[in-house]
């Protein structure tokens, strides 16, 4: 396990206190192929760390393929009226689909 300790990707505090709140496990956040401009994000709660993962502030899990395409992203939580997500705003994404879930490079 890779643990950084300038954090080239940030968390909000909202985010960082959901986290705590939905079961303090920690978040991985992944990239995958797919979604309407090429990659999407992905969330799921983890307990189980990889040694070449890179946890960032003790509540972010990333991969190492993951890590390059969101480096220098802040991730957030929002609530509104279509629901409850984590976000991820990524400078390096050229283009995003309208719903934000998905972008390309």
């Amino acid at each position: 396990m890779t643990v950084q300790m300038a954090d080239p990707i940030s968390l909000t505090a909202f985010a960082k206190e959901k986290i705590e709140k939905l079961g303090g496990e920690k978040l991985r956040v992944y990239v995958e192929g797919g979604g309407c401009s090429g990659f999407s994000y992905g969330f799921s709660f983890e307990t189980e760390i990889a040694d070449d993962d890179t946890v960032i502030q003790n509540s972010i899990v990333i991969d190492p393929l993951s890590y390059q395409y969101i480096v220098g992203s802040v991730i957030d939580y929002t609530e509104g009226l279509t629901g409850s997500r984590f976000i991820v705003n990524n400078p390096l994404a050229v283009t995003t689909c309208g719903c934000g879930e998905s972008f390309s490079i």
